[in-house]
């Protein structure tokens, strides 16, 4: 009897691994090696970067809008789903025990296993019954879906982090805006102040005799778009501080207290001068993108055992009477214990459509993974180039802020000594002031890009501690 059984066995997994697909991944990992990431590794940086400010209002503010900012709080909830997922996997690996009790009142049939007098009659028919089942798991199955289940718990972490590195500098960025629109705001109120004296020696000059009325209509339009400009800064503060709100979560008004900001934009940040060697693993985004490869490897391998038999174990001990008066009783006790194979045979192509759905979604997982890589050594190169630009510009700015300021003093000199009216003199200054807001938009940029160039390397990011997401069990 042994040898028949053991002979049907070997010809049932025969024919699994007969049906086993060859569908093959289409899709190759991005070769790093070529990427020209060469640079010095970073050094650390420190978790709140945003200190190096010197601006106690980031200070303050920066914990409450990463705190509570809705984003994150979702990439959280995404996280603990995914560890509960895995603890689901880990449980189904480890023996089930369960208790069933039932009653029924049935008419036993005349024909099956049960004779006369209960055969043909109605009875009572109860059990108290527990049960045993261990999923001996000897293909992997179940181990393939708890890595699986793993690897998604491990990408949802570096998710919450990608969200944390992002929503921090989003914050600075938001905040450095709105200092630039305080100080568009004060070269707009200068320039108002400035068009006004213009206007009032034009409408001097027409009174004279010496210009005429297109001169002054001219003098009274740069006027109107210089006070456009002192409402537009205005509300550009006002939104500025609604936007800051918003990642945190509150309301519009919710920071309407927020003062001038007073963050020190020389301030220095430990940043690269070439793409770092690291770089792909300071990068959250990208961890995340290659635990998910690890996933869908892990669930391509899951699939594939799903083409070989569910072998159980099971077992069950308890009570079975008819007639509930026998229920308890020595001789309504039953037990038993043995396997349980389930191997499937025909399933019109399911076990293959879901194979060859695995491997798609694995070759899913390495095309995101090399876009991801491509995008992140892009947006670095990016911001490199940009904080070198921009420094460069901000010299320009600064020589033409040097050099307007000259012009001023010349034109004021002659007019304070009576060799030229005031109108030259009230024309330099306004060159000054469009000098002094290029180059406050300039050390803003520049600010903003070295802060992108920190975050795009990685900023403060460390990888999690995967071992805790691990231990779910």
């Amino acid at each position: 009897m042994k040898k028949p059984l053991a002979a049907l066995m070997a010809s049932l997994l025969l024919s699994a691994c007969v049906a086993t697909p060859p569908t093959d991944p289409q899709i190759a990992q991005v070769k790093t090696e070529k990427l020209g990431l060469d640079g010095a590794p970073m050094a650390p940086v420190p978790v709140a970067w945003w200190k190096a400010f010197k601006d106690p209002q980031v200070d303050r503010l920066a914990p409450q809008v990463i705190a509570n900012n809705p984003s994150l709080t979702a990439a959280m909830a995404r996280l603990r789903a995914a560890q509960a997922e895995l603890s689901v996997n880990q449980a189904e690996d480890m023996p089930q025990v369960t208790l069933d009790a039932q009653e029924q009142r049935l008419l036993f049939s005349k024909d099956y296993i049960i004779p006369p007098p209960y055969g043909g009659s109605y009875r009572w028919y109860g059990q108290v019954l527990g049960n045993f089942s261990w999923n001996l798991d000897f293909w992997g199955k179940q181990a393939a879906l708890i890595d699986k289940a793993r690897g998604t718990a491990q990408a949802a972490a570096l998710d919450v982090e990608a969200a944390h590195l992002a929503l921090s500098g989003g914050f600075a960025q938001a905040y450095i805006g709105l200092l630039l629109n305080y100080q568009d705001g004060d070269i707009a109120d200068a320039t108002v102040a400035e068009r006004e004296g213009i206007v009032k020696i034009t409408q001097g000059r027409v009174d004279a005799g010496l210009e005429n009325a297109s001169a002054l209509e001219q003098a009274k339009a740069l006027l109107s778009l210089a006070r456009a400009d002192q409402l537009r800064y205005q509300a550009a503060r006002e939104t500025d501080v609604h936007a800051i709100a918003a990642l945190a979560g509150e309301g519009a008004n919710a920071y309407a207290g927020i003062v001038r900001p007073t963050p020190d934009l020389d301030a220095a940040l430990p940043l690269p001068t070439q793409l770092p060697a690291d770089l792909l693993a300071r990068r959250p985004d990208i961890l995340a993108a290659r635990a998910r490869i690890d996933a869908a490897m892990a669930g391509r391998k899951a699939a594939h055992a799903a083409f070989y038999p569910d072998i159980n174990l099971v077992a069950m001990v308890g009570f079975q009477a008819i007639g509930l008066s026998n229920l308890i009783g020595g001789d309504s006790f039953t037990y038993g214990a043995g396997p349980a194979i389930h191997l499937p045979i025909f399933d019109a192509g399911k076990l293959r459509a879901e194979y060859a759905g695995a491997t798609a979604q694995l070759d899913e997982a390495v095309a995101d993974y090399n876009g991801a890589v491509v995008n992140a050594i892009k947006q670095a190169a990016d911001a490199m180039t940009q904080v070198k630009s921009l420094e460069q510009q901000r010299l320009r700015q600064q020589e033409a802020v040097q050099s307007a300021g000259r012009a001023f003093k010349i034109a004021e000199d002659r007019y304070r000594s009576g060799l030229s009216t005031q109108l030259p003199m009230l024309q330099a200054e306004a060159t000054l002031l469009q000098a002094r807001q290029g180059l406050a938009a300039v050390t803003a940029q520049s600010t903003i890009q070295r802060i992108t160039l920190l975050l795009t390397v990685g900023g403060p990011f460390a990888a999690p501690d995967t071992t805790k997401i691990a231990k779910q069990d």
